[in-house]
C-alpha cells in the first residue's frame, strides 16, 4: 500500500519547489542567485511534479474525504504542472526584462498552481473554497508584478474588486447550497439530494443562482466577464496566458466533479443555468471580440467565447460529454498557450504596445513566429488539420448525441464568426509588410523550444488525437 503522503508528492514537490525559490530570492544578493537561477528551479520543480504524478498513475486514495487522488486529479496535476513548466520556460526573457521581485513572481505562479489542484482534487466546499482563495489571491498580486506600469496596476485593483466580488458571491451561494444540503461533503450532499424529503428545493435553486453567478465570475462567462478585457491588456503576458488557461480549466475540473457527483441527481434545477451561460458566452464574446484592434483584448474575448463552447457539454452531463470536454479543454490549452508565448516572444524583443498592427511584416524575418502564431489562430477557430478541429468535432459530437443539435448550431456559427477577427491579425502578418526593422531579432533556445513543442502537440493532436482522448476518458471515468 502506497504511503498516504507519497500520494500527494506532486503537491509537496510544488510547495517545497516554492518556499525554496522564496528563500533564495530574499537572500540573492548575499549567495549571488541569478534570475535564471530562479528560472531554473521553477522550471526543474514543475517537472520533479509531472514526474510523480506519471508514477503514480493508477493510485487511488481518498484523505479524510475532503480530498480525492484518482485519475481526474493526477489528470489535473499534470496539466496544471504543464503549464507552469512551458510558461516559465518560453518567457524567461520576458521575465527577466519586465518583471518586478521575479522570485516573488514565480512562487504565485507555483502558489496559484498548487490552490488549482487542490480545487479539482477537493471533495468538500469548504477545501475547495480554500483551493479557489489561494488561486486567486496568488493571481491578484501577479497581475500587478510589471515594472512601473500603472495600467498593470491598474489590472490589478480591478481584478481584486471584481474577483472578491465573486468570491463572495459564490462564497453566500455554497452557505445556501450547505442550508439545503445540511454536508459540506460531496458524498453526504449526494445522499441528501438523491432524497426528495432531505433539501430544501427552494433554498437549493436561490444557492445555485448565487453559485453559478460567482463560478461566471471566474470563468469570464457572459454576463460576468467585464473584468477580462482591462485585466488581460495590463496583466504581464504570461500571467495573461495563465488566466486565459490555467484558471479556466481549472474551475472546469471543479465542476466535472461537483455536477457529476453530489449535483447530479438535481440536474434539472442548475442544466438552463449553464445553457444560458453557455448561448451568451459564445455569442458575446465572439461578436465583440470582431471589434477589437488591441490583441491583448482581442484574445480576451476570444478566451470568453471558447469558454462558451466548454460550458454547452455540461447540461445534462454525462460519461460522453465529460470526457469530450476535457479533450477539448486540453486541445484549448496548448493552442492558446502557443499564441501567448509567441506573442510573448515578440513583445520581448520590441515595445510592447499591444495592438494587432504590431504584427505588420512578422513574416518576413520571423517566419516561424509567423507561421506559429497562424496556426494557433486557425485551431482556435475549428480549422482541419488542427488540434480545435479535432477536440472541437469530439465534443459537437457529444453535445449533439445529448440532445442539443441547436447549441451546437451557434457553436458552429460563432466558431466561423471567429475566423474573421483572428484573420486580421494573419493579415498583417503576411499581407503587409514592416516600415521598421523592429523584427530582426534573434529567438533564443528556450523560446524556439516551448513555442516548437506546443506547436508540433497541437498538429499532432489535430492529426492523432486519439491516445489524449483515451486518456480523457479514462480520467473522467471515475465521476460516472
Amino acid at each position: 500500500m502506497t504511503n498516504d503522503y507519497l500520494l500527494i508528492s506532486p503537491e509537496i514537490i510544488l510547495l517545497v519547489t516554492g518556499l525554496i525559490v522564496l528563500f533564495l530570492d530574499a537572500f540573492s544578493e548575499e549567495i549571488g542567485v541569478s534570475k535564471g537561477n530562479l528560472a531554473g528551479l521553477t522550471i526543474f520543480g514543475s517537472a520533479l511534479s509531472i514526474l510523480a504524478t506519471i508514477l503514480l498513475l493508477g493510485e487511488q486514495a481518498v484523505f479524510f474525504n475532503i480530498y480525492s487522488i484518482d485519475d481526474l486529479t493526477h489528470f489535473f496535476r499534470i496539466l496544471l504542472s504543464a503549464i507552469l513548466l512551458i510558461l516559465v520556460i518560453g518567457t524567461k526573457k520576458y521575465n527577466e526584462n519586465y518583471i518586478s521581485h521575479i522570485g516573488e513572481y514565480y512562487f504565485l505562479l507555483i502558489s496559484a498552481t498548487l490552490g488549482g489542484i487542490l480545487m479539482v482534487a477537493g471533495i468538500e466546499l469548504i477545501t475547495i473554497y480554500v483551493g479557489l482563495e489561494l488561486l486567486s489571491f496568488s493571481l491578484y498580486v501577479a497581475v500587478s508584478s510589471l515594472v512601473n506600469d500603472k495600467k498593470s496596476g491598474e489590472a490589478s485593483l480591478k481584478y481584486v474588486l471584481i474577483g472578491g466580488v465573486g468570491s463572495a458571491i459564490l462564497l453566500y451561494g455554497l452557505s445556501m447550497i450547505y442550508g439545503s444540503a445540511h454536508s459540506t461533503f460531496y458524498v453526504t450532499m449526494g445522499i441528501n439530494f438523491a432524497s426528495d424529503a432531505s433539501y430544501n428545493a427552494e433554498l437549493l435553486l436561490i444557492g445555485l443562482i448565487f453559485f453559478f453567478a460567482g463560478i461566471g465570475f471566474k470563468l469570464s462567462a457572459v454576463p460576468f466577464h467585464m473584468w477580462a478585457p482591462d485585466v488581460y491588456e495590463g496583466a504581464p503576458l504570461p500571467i495573461t496566458a495563465f488566466l486565459s488557461t490555467a484558471s479556466k480549466a481549472i474551475v472546469i475540473g471543479f465542476l466535472f466533479r461537483l455536477l457529476s457527483g453530489p449535483f447530479f441527481s438535481i440536474m434539472d434545477h442548475w442544466n438552463i443555468l449553464i445553457i444560458i451561460l453557455s448561448v451568451l458566452t459564445m455569442i458575446v464574446g465572439n461578436l465583440i471580440a470582431i471589434q477589437q484592434s488591441n490583441i491583448k483584448r482581442m484574445l480576451a474575448y476570444s478566451s470568453v467565447g471558447q469558454i462558451g463552447y466548454i460550458l454547452m457539454a455540461l447540461p445534462n452531463i454525462s460519461s460522453a460529454t465529460t470526457s469530450a470536454a476535457l479533450f477539448h479543454l486540453s486541445g484549448y490549452v496548448i493552442t492558446n498557450l502557443l499564441i501567448f508565448i509567441v506573442i510573448t516572444i515578440y513583445y520581448s524583443n520590441n515595445k510592447e504596445t499591444s495592438m494587432i498592427s504590431d504584427f505588420k511584416g512578422l513574416s518576413d524575418n520571423q517566419p516561424f513566429l509567423a507561421l506559429a502564431l497562424t496556426a494557433g489562430l486557425f485551431s482556435l477557430a475549428g480549422m482541419p488539420l488542427l488540434a480545435g478541429f479535432f477536440t472541437k468535432f469530439i465534443l459537437f459530437q457529444a453535445v449533439v448525441s445529448n440532445g442539443y443539435l441547436w447549441l451546437v448550431v451557434i457553436a458552429v456559427t460563432m466558431s466561423t464568426i471567429s475566423l474573421f477577427y483572428y484573420l486580421q491579425i494573419v493579415k498583417q502578418m503576411y499581407l503587409y509588410s514592416s516600415d521598421e526593422s523592429e523584427n530582426n531579432f534573434s529567438i533564443a533556445f528556450n523560446e524556439y523550444f516551448a513555442a516548437g513543442v506546443l506547436f508540433l502537440s497541437m498538429v499532432f493532436l489535430g492529426i492523432y488525437g486519439t491516445p489524449l482522448y483515451e486518456y480523457a476518458e479514462r480520467a473522467t471515468k471515475i465521476l460516472f
